[in-house]
């Protein structure tokens, strides 16, 4: 074994690796009940790709535990219900609008620049948080120490590891969990730029059909974030090109489109080439969140390095904002609250961590689940898909989406 000089190696309570959602907000809840933790991101950068994520009543109250909710408010328009265009129609049915018998009463939506919620996390954070160009290479032990090795080669060694290192998670592996597997679905997103006003209602505008769903919302008046996710089937032969050129990516969307309503022709025409991105969506099977470790001794993971889902219900970012806020009160409790007799820090991590895992397990799984059996009805082709979507559909995903929608995740308080 290499003897590694002790500059090279440094000491910290808390390691969190992944400068992204659930890792800025799983540090920011940490330091709001005075504990220290260090930030490590694979990247040179604060990370924005995605461009915009619709974050729901669950994850405003996550905002609002850690105390950025309200300037969070001030930057995005409040979203009130959905309209829904059929696809054989080509319209936005006027009279569609899902929330005609009021059910959004007492739930916020709103669709957020990934760049305002990351950076506003960043600005409430220590100065020295985030370590950038740091790429974990490998994961070991020292007593019950966890040893980070990163490609520099240097050292840290820490009481608690963290990942929040999304779909290709380094610490999910060394958990022993599964690889996220492909749904064999894809997204392109993109931010439409309206200079004069969008002119659009603060509405959800949803069309799908024929292996294709569109939507877009605005942000403010004058920006709207959109998604288009597609089957395999709609797949191009040079995905890969594909995935490369932003232009043909503009020009895929627009066929998948044609026929759907003028508005979304509109919103597309609107984006220009640097605001446009193509993934492929993956899931961790259900089944293994079920069994699988979510945390082991003093290590777990959050986010999307836990629980990776279809944005079908746009709990992505909401989740992790709620992880975020569960581990750190059960960490809290372990670093912060005095105990009498003979368990030591490292127990009452390991009991922490525990009641995370208990906590996130069963929320995981059924948002995974629903996400995906919600996609699968949208896109999905023929007769009697499509009968399944006109009579049941247009209701029953609104009520998905409110259902996982009302979830409280609590305080920070652990007394």
């Amino acid at each position: 074994m290499q003897v590694h000089n002790h500059n090279n190696n440094e000491d910290v309570d808390i390691l969190i690796v992944g400068a992204g959602l659930a890792g800025l907000t799983t540090s920011l809840a940490l330091h709001r009940l005075g504990l220290r933790s260090l930030v490590l991101e694979s990247s040179e950068s604060l990370r924005i790709t995605g461009f915009a994520l619709t974050l729901w009543t669950n994850a405003w109250k996550a905002l609002d535990v850690v105390g950025i909710g309200d300037s969070l408010r001030q930057k995005s328009t409040q979203i009130t219900g959905f309209k829904m265009a059929l696809p054989d129609t080509g319209l936005f049915t006027p009279g569609q609008v899902l929330d005609k018998d009021g059910k959004f009463k007492g739930y916020e939506s709103r669709c957020v620049r990934r760049k305002d919620l990351l950076e506003t996390l960043v600005n409430e954070l220590p100065h020295d948080t985030i370590r950038y160009s740091s790429k974990v290479t490998n994961i070991s032990e020292l007593n019950r120490f966890k040893l980070v090795q990163l490609a520099d080669g240097s050292i840290l060694k820490t009481k608690v590891l963290i990942g929040c290192d999304g779909v290709n998670s380094v610490v999910s592996k060394w958990l022993g969990l599964a690889t996220p597997v492909s749904v064999g679905r894809s997204a392109i997103r993109g931010l439409a730029d309206f200079p004069n006003g969008s002119g659009f209602e603060p509405l959800s505008y949803l069309s799908f059909g024929g292996g294709t769903r569109f939507g877009f919302r605005p942000i403010d008046d004058k920006t709207v974030y959109w998604f288009c996710t597609f089957t395999p089937s709609k797949v191009p032969s040079y995905e890969k090109e594909l995935q490369e050129s932003p232009r043909k990516m503009k020009q895929f969307v627009s066929r998948l489109i044609d026929k759907m309503p003028r508005e979304a022709l509109d919103v597309l025409e609107k984006t220009s080439l640097s605001n446009i991105s193509y993934s492929t969506l993956k899931i961790r099977l259900p089944w293994n969140v079920l069994f699988g470790n979510i945390a082991k001794e003093n290590v777990c993971v959050a986010g999307d390095a836990l629980h990776p889902m279809t944005p079908d219900i746009n709990q992505g970012g909401c989740s992790a904002l709620e992880d975020a806020i569960v581990l750190s009160r059960h960490l809290g409790e372990a670093f912060l609250k005095k105990t009498s007799g003979k368990d030591d820090e490292f127990d009452r991590i390991g009991k922490g961590l525990m009641k995370y895992e208990r906590e996130r397990r069963w929320r995981s799984v059924s948002l995974i689940t629903v996400a995906y059996c919600v996609g699968f009805i949208q896109q999905s082709n023929g007769k009697l898909m499509s009968f399944l979507r006109k009579v049941w559909l247009s209701n029953h995903t609104s009520n998905a989406l409110l259902q996982m929608a009302k979830f409280d995740c609590g305080d920070l308080n652990f007394y």
